[in-house]
């Protein structure tokens, strides 16, 4: 609904459409139900993960005090995000205040900047574990992890809101968000004002948040080969491997599903629904599968799962 405020048009809700080429009940149905399966998963699995981390006292670690907020990150998104889009599809509920649109594109945003910096402390944490194994225990410790922890969305907050704000003052004409929840480009399609600013603070930021990462992730990991190839030994090869791949492979789920979908939005004449669907996949296909990645690399965390439920008396029980 529109009304006037000072000969300017403004909205007092948004709508958010979520598929617009699939809006008959059977599809929807079935859209409810994936994604419902989905953030069920999620939420499990990375509370399970996040509950052996707390229960098992040897894992309290930098490493995996690191993996904790990762998992809860992705909690975090997700349940900003999914809930109400669950509500969309199933009771049609679309409508969301303008303020719950900020506060949901300010949490998603902030919160995925969390990860990526996350991503960064945890490769500085293989490069120290793999260059620098004798000073370990001297250059990271779980008080100053905690500190970077804190640093890390305390600095992804401050630096997303700079886009909400700027795109909070634009006028809205429109009310239609094209889009599974409230993001930057989907709001400027409905606004009536200049958005050249706010694009470029959305801009500026979004590369602060992944290309700094990235290019300190890529750092820490040339670093590492250099360090593994002076070497010249098999078991070191084999050390680095092992102490890498389950950071390499979260690592790739989530720059790559990031740039596999960042296309989806850039391509002429590509269809609404294929934008949107791009847009979902990147905030739920990393967390769906870093708990998985995490449980079947990580031989630790299978240990004190099994650990816990022994101590539990759970297997006994079963069998």
């Amino acid at each position: 609904m529109l009304v006037s405020n000072r000969s300017n048009w403004m909205v007092e809700e948004f709508i958010i459409v979520g598929f617009p080429g699939l809006q008959d009940r059977a599809t929807k149905s079935v859209i409810f139900g994936s994604l419902l399966c989905v953030y069920v998963c999620i939420l499990l699995s990375n509370i399970l993960i996040i509950g052996i981390l707390l229960l098992d006292e040897e894992l309290h670690t930098p490493m995996y005090l690191l993996v904790a907020n990762l998992a809860f990150s992705d909690i975090v998104i997700t349940t900003t995000m999914v809930p109400k889009l669950l509500a969309v599809f199933s009771s049609g509920s679309n409508v969301i205040s303008i303020p719950a649109c900020f506060i949901q594109m300010f949490f998603i945003s902030a919160t995925m900047a969390v990860e990526s910096f996350i991503l960064a402390l945890m490769s500085y944490d293989r490069y120290v574990a793999i260059c620098k194994p004798l000073h370990y225990f001297s250059m990271t410790n779980n008080h100053l992890v905690t500190k970077q922890i804190i640093s890390c969305w305390v600095s992804a907050f401050i630096i997303m809101l700079f886009p909400v704000i700027t795109t909070s003052r634009l006028q809205f004409c429109g009310s239609e968000v094209m889009s599974c929840f409230c993001e930057n480009a989907a709001l400027h399609r409905v606004a009536c004002s200049d958005t050249t600013v706010s694009n470029y603070v959305g801009l500026v930021s979004g590369l602060f948040i992944t290309i700094g990462p990235f290019a300190f992730i890529v750092f820490s990991y040339v670093r590492i080969i250099m360090s593994v190839v002076r070497a010249r030994s098999s078991t070191g090869y084999l050390k680095a491997f092992y102490t890498c791949s389950t950071h390499l492979l979260i690592i790739a789920v989530f720059y790559l599903v990031a740039v596999g979908t960042y296309p989806a939005g850039r391509i002429p004449n590509v269809s609404a629904d294929i934008r949107i669907m791009a847009l979902l996949l990147q905030n739920v296909i990393p967390p769906l599968i870093n708990p998985i990645i995490y449980c079947l690399r990580t031989k630790e965390i299978q240990k004190s799962f099994f650990k816990i439920l022994k101590r539990n008396k759970i297997l006994s029980t079963c069998f």
